[in-house]
């Protein structure tokens, strides 16, 4: 469904429209079901979501006042969906149960099609799903205080080598937990046909570069990811910096090779390099990436270390596609995805 459709159902409070899509509101963290009787928010401020589920991984908080999980979800595949989703967030430190095959016992399905169904709502298998899941546990558990082995059994990987190389984390959990410090950031955020491009550099190179809807959502998220880091932002020492990124994203000049000061496993280096070798205006799949590496049964290890990319645009993980050829999840949002490629194809 088309925002501006989504938008005018919002507007007239259209009952219809209850358990079809949620919307959340940026400056309250909180979501609902479009009729809700709660003041019309601004439009920038609004972000809509196909369910209850996106809205609360997106970090949201259900309203108390239209409760928006008790709205009827009328299309069948989206409601199971939904469930799949409650399932694995409930037993996320129970990874036996969340295989695909223990997923389709469980709800009655062929594993197959519900991995199909699954796939087509939100862009990712349930396997992706419940990793996303343990590692926000992962990361919530560690800021909490959690201790580290803790936290890493809480949120299911078994052992704490499977952070490490599964490139789950991209600093250790230590150095997570704290929140990077003794670390001085600087940052700047630019807007461009995309959105509000952030873009983070430490005194040994780029740290993140990140895609989001507006300079507010930008900087939260750096100071979610790096609380403990000293922030200084300061757009006229990077203004080079962000033109050349600019220049790249719009095509008018080749790719960078910009310092990276991204902490990684070998398997993930060696998948982002592959990755930077792809031609602009050319996509490869994820397969073809395992393949490339010389380890073809590693397509759900290429698409891991595609998801736990900081550097966008400069890591080119857009230029990665299904088998199917469709464009699957990507972490700054499929139609940015989209975006990027219709550019690059027709610039070449």
């Amino acid at each position: 469904m088309h925002t501006d459709t989504q938008w005018e159902q919002l507007a007239s409070r259209d009952h219809a429209a209850d358990g079809k899509f949620v919307y959340a509101v940026a400056t309250t963290g909180i979501y609902c079901r479009p009729s809700c009787k709660s003041r019309l928010p601004k439009r920038e401020n609004v972000v809509f979501f196909t369910l209850p589920a996106q809205a609360e991984d997106a970090g949201f908080r259900p309203c108390k006042r239209c409760h928006p999980r008790q709205a009827r979800i009328t299309d069948p595949r989206l409601s199971l969906v939904q469930a799949v989703c409650d399932h694995i967030r409930a037993h996320i430190d129970q990874p036996e149960a969340l295989t695909l095959k223990a997923l389709g016992d469980h709800f009655g399905y062929e594993a197959g099609h519900l991995g199909e169904v699954f796939k087509a709502t939100l862009g990712i298998t349930p396997h992706q799903y419940a990793q996303m899941g343990r590692m926000d546990h992962l990361k919530t558990s560690l800021k909490n205080g959690t201790t580290i082995t803790d936290a890493i059994y809480e949120a299911g990987f078994g052992s704490p080598s499977r952070v490490y190389s599964d490139g789950l984390i991209g600093m250790t959990p230590g150095a997570y937990r704290d929140g990077a410090p003794d670390t001085t950031i600087r940052y700047t955020v630019a807007t461009c046909y995309l959105g509000a491009l952030l873009i983070g550099l430490t005194e040994r190179g780029v740290c993140a570069i990140g895609i989001y809807d507006d300079e507010r959502a930008a900087e939260s998220a750096l100071t979610g990811e790096f609380p403990a880091a000293h922030l200084l932002r300061d757009d006229e020492a990077l203004q080079a910096t962000v033109s050349a990124i600019l220049d790249t994203v719009d095509g008018t000049r080749p790719a960078l090779d910009l310092p990276l000061d991204i902490q990684a496993t070998a398997f993930q280096w060696r998948v982002w390099d592959e990755l930077r070798r792809i031609p602009r205006g050319e996509t490869r799949t994820y397969s073809e990436i395992a393949a490339a590496l010389g380890n073809p049964k590693a397509v759900r290890a290429v698409a891991s270390a595609c998801g736990s990319n900081h550097a966008a645009i400069l890591i080119p993980c857009h230029r990665v596609i299904g088998k199917d050829g469709k464009l699957t999840g990507y972490k700054w949002g499929v139609e940015r995805k989209r975006l990027l490629l219709e550019r690059e194809t027709k610039q070449g």
